[in-house]
């Protein structure tokens, strides 16, 4: 459709510029606005060739801009309580999040994925679903593609799995998921949402312009989002999952298994044990990937064989290669102690652990106590090696060694594990001083674990 309207961009970060570029192509005429008024016009315009309907808008936006403005779109960071989101809503000019206008101006099978944890991981797994399924899908959002960049790119056939946020969800419109999903609601971004009951709604939005044609997934394990399903704004078919109770009708564990019970029926999706993504966190990503997945309609058997192959997202317990026996994750994203331990914790087998790096000025007791009987052996390197050792004895944890270097880690602890175990990289540090960033030194482990044999 022709879009012949004038529309304010309210941000011109990743999300702004995408939303200016659908915009423009769709024929519309671009108003950017930021409240930083030593922006860089130039540089913004650069990334644009239809500069002649572009026009940019720094610090307050005075009465005879908003007389020419027919809709705003408002980026994610932005809050809608803002005073420029305010000033708008005053004037009666409706307002758009990228994601509704990324809507309107696609086409496709749509299945949307929100929650305060887990959402990248369940929205990586529908989309390798959806791409086992057809070369005509996309995943998109807050993963890291905006659906605004490539909405024209979708057609009817498409199937599109998307990770929205409740920055996103505030200003939808008409936005409809043919199957939606809220995975968890715990206390986050109370900043912008002010109370618990706001972010609980706002993410429930998800779900407000569905109907009896679609469906609603949720967390029977989760207080929250269990209640959810007796909300008024609920009109979709809900479908539970849960990891703790075994459902009359949903996703849930039988005998070690995922299985799925529909209508009296029950079908045995996959055994726990093969499942490469460990900890009870990601057997709620699995349900949850699974019931999305299968109400979008997917056959189970492409399902299960993607579920077989899937790695999960890069840097977060992922699992890397099984070598003699040994079985390498790469969890260079819990750089600090508590995002290390639910590395630890997730563990089903002894495990030795490869730590250390740039020193934060955090302690490291609470991690160094999460070892139980699990870690056989810590290897340490970096900054903070000295004092995580110093930590470790004093907490009675004395099979400690020192690398020089991640290279020199991973040969150790190549040699130290034996056949059934694990070797984990969870630093509980950040990178810096040795890697550019934690993606660089994940990388690097994952090429040394893959030099082994080699």
């Amino acid at each position: 459709m022709d879009f012949q309207k004038i529309v304010l961009v309210v941000g011109t970060g990743k999300s702004g510029i995408n939303a200016g570029k659908l915009l423009l192509e769709k024929g519309a005429s671009v108003i950017f606005y930021d409240d930083n008024v030593s922006l860089d016009i130039e540089k913004l315009l650069s990334k644009f060739s239809e500069r002649e309907r572009i026009r940019v808008a720094l610090g307050k936006v005075d009465e005879a801009l908003l007389s020419q403005i027919d809709l705003m779109v408002i980026s994610p960071g932005v809050a809608i309580d803002s005073p420029i989101a305010n000033t708008v809503r005053e004037n009666n000019i409706p307002i758009w999040s990228e994601i509704e206008l990324a809507y309107k101006m696609s086409a496709g099978n749509l299945a949307a994925i929100t929650g305060t944890n887990g959402k990248t991981t369940t929205t990586s797994l529908v989309g390798e679903i959806f791409k086992r399924y057809t070369d005509n899908s996309f995943t998109v959002g807050n993963i890291g593609i905006p659906y605004t960049e490539v909405a024209l790119e979708m057609n009817e056939d498409s199937y599109v799995v998307a990770e929205v946020s409740s920055f996103q969800l505030e200003t939808i419109v008409d936005f409809r998921p043919h199957v939606s999903a809220v995975l968890n609601v715990t206390p986050d971004h109370l900043d912008r949402h002010y109370t618990m009951e706001n972010y609980a709604s706002v993410k429930l939005d998800v779900c407000k312009n569905q109907t009896k044609d679609d469906y609603l997934v949720l967390n029977y394990d989760d207080e929250t989002t269990r209640l959810m399903a007796n909300d008024k704004k609920v009109k979709a078919n809900v479908i539970f999952f849960s990891r703790l109770h075994e459902l009359d009708e949903g996703i849930c564990l039988k005998q070690d298994a995922i299985v799925i019970k529909q209508d009296g029926n029950e079908q045995k999706v996959i055994d726990l044990k093969d499942l490469r993504l460990l900890g009870a966190h990601n057997v709620e990503n699995y349900m949850a990937g699974i019931a999305i997945a299968y109400y979008m309609g997917i056959p189970l058997e492409i399902i299960v064989d993607t579920i077989k192959e899937f790695k999960g997202v890069a840097h977060r317990i992922e699992f890397v290669r099984e070598v003699n026996g040994v079985t390498y994750y790469n969890d260079s994203k819990g750089t600090n102690p508590d995002a290390a331990i639910k590395a630890i914790l997730a563990m089903n087998r002894k495990t030795v652990l490869i730590g250390g790096g740039y020193d934060k000025g955090v302690a490291f007791d609470e991690w160094i106590q999460s070892f139980g009987d699990k870690v056989k052996k810590l290897i340490l390197i970096g900054q903070t090696a000295t004092m995580i050792a110093d930590t470790a004895n004093r907490l009675g944890f004395y099979d400690v060694l020192f690398a020089n270097d991640l290279k020199e880690a991973v040969l150790l602890a190549q040699r130290e594990a034996q056949q059934g175990e694990a070797v984990l990289l969870s630093p509980a540090c950040a990178s810096w001083g040795m890697f550019d960033n934690y993606e660089q030194r994940g990388d690097m482990f994952k090429e040394y674990v893959n030099q082994i044999g080699a």
